[in-house]
């Protein structure tokens, strides 16, 4: 233990699971002073604002350590729900998870630890690492070692500012790890079932029912690429990107969805081998462990969190917030409003928001 350790105060992010008790634990057992810290996020009932703040408020009496619950729900209803809202009634398919990372739990989560606690350090239960990168003079974020639970993939838009005051403990080891520490520190939670949902998803049963509540359903047209009408939809919201299963149709040969007409309030839909793009150009650039390049550079970059790396040129675009993304071979289920993230092995390059695509499916799809 580092004499910089010893007393060296962490805000830790309880949400009540297994990882982030967990890692309030390490932190405590290396010699920090850890405070705790749970935002409380949704009105009404849900898994993260419940049953989490208990849970997260009896660990810290356990660990004899302070509780603070810092109510950031208009926080949350404004770059949160509205942000979902507004994607789903253009069309697009939202990925709320690193939008509530950098704009609701990372940045105000830091503020208050700083203004508020007197802490330097924030901490969290997310699978990823960080490192510093002298000749960049960046700090750079990492997969975490246990591939299969690697969350990086949310982190992209994290600043270097967040970057250079986060831990990930728990970036090192495994969740079979996760559970064995939780049990040999006798935490009720070390068995606690994990989050299979979004909080939204959670919160009101599914992400239709979420969406129903704030976007009137409204009937329109399935369509294939060639504008055939094949069916009717209730509303665009019910559907995304890649869809196959639902869709309410019958066909020779199975059909996905490949784009969603706003405009038209059309669901266009096509066979798989229909289905691929050579290229899309992605928004809201965040460069992480690098600076931004000025001249293409190739990589491998995941357009879904569940997806493999895949072999891609990025090139930059005039105005430094975007790229073009030229897949090495055409990809399936590329989705406006997700993220595609680029990385170098195990280091996180950067990443952004899935703009759009063009070609012969987006032109029929308006």
């Amino acid at each position: 233990m580092s004499n910089a350790t010893l007393h060296s105060k962490v805000a830790v992010g309880l949400s009540g699971g297994v990882d982030s008790s967990t890692t309030a634990v390490l932190l405590k057992e290396q010699g920090f002073e850890v405070l705790g810290v749970t935002l409380w996020l949704m009105r009404g009932k849900g898994q993260c604002c419940s049953e989490g703040m208990v849970d997260a408020a009896q660990l810290c009496e356990k660990l004899g350590i302070t509780h603070h619950v810092v109510d950031i729900r208009d926080t949350f209803e404004s770059y949160i729900i509205d942000y979902l809202v507004d994607g789903y009634q253009s069309g697009t398919t939202p990925l709320p998870c690193s939008q509530c990372n950098k704009a609701v739990k990372f940045g105000p989560m830091l503020r208050y630890a700083r203004e508020e606690l007197g802490a330097d350090r924030i901490a969290t239960g997310h699978y990823a690492r960080t490192d510093y990168d002298p000749d960049q003079g960046r700090y750079q974020l990492l997969r975490a070692l246990d591939r299969n639970k690697d969350q990086s993939y949310f982190l992209y838009d994290l600043d270097q500012d967040v970057l250079g005051a986060v831990l990930f403990p728990l970036g090192e080891y495994d969740k079979a790890q996760t559970r064995e520490f939780a049990r040999k520190f006798g935490l009720h939670v070390a068995d606690k079932p994990e989050s299979q949902d979004l909080c939204l998803v959670e919160a009101h049963g599914s992400m239709q029912a979420f969406l129903d509540k704030y976007i009137t359903p409204k009937a329109g047209e399935i369509v294939d690429l060639d504008g055939k009408v094949l069916g009717q939809h209730e509303g665009i919201h019910h559907y995304t990107i890649g869809q196959r299963k639902g869709i309410g149709i019958s066909a020779p040969e199975p059909l996905y969805v490949v784009a969603l007409d706003a405009v038209r309030n059309r669901v266009v839909v096509a066979t798989r081998d229909r289905a691929t793009r050579p290229s899309c150009t992605v928004s809201r650039v965040n460069w992480v462990s690098i600076a931004p390049p000025r001249t293409p550079i190739h990589a491998e970059v995941q357009i879904r969190y569940r997806s493999p790396a895949v072999p891609v040129t990025i090139v930059p675009l005039e105005g430094g917030d975007q790229v073009k993304l030229v897949f090495d071979e055409p990809q399936f289920s590329v989705t406006p409003g997700q993220a595609a993230v680029w990385y170098r092995g195990e280091v996180l390059l950067g990443g952004g928001i899935i703009d759009r695509f063009e070609d012969a499916a987006s032109s029929s799809a308006g």
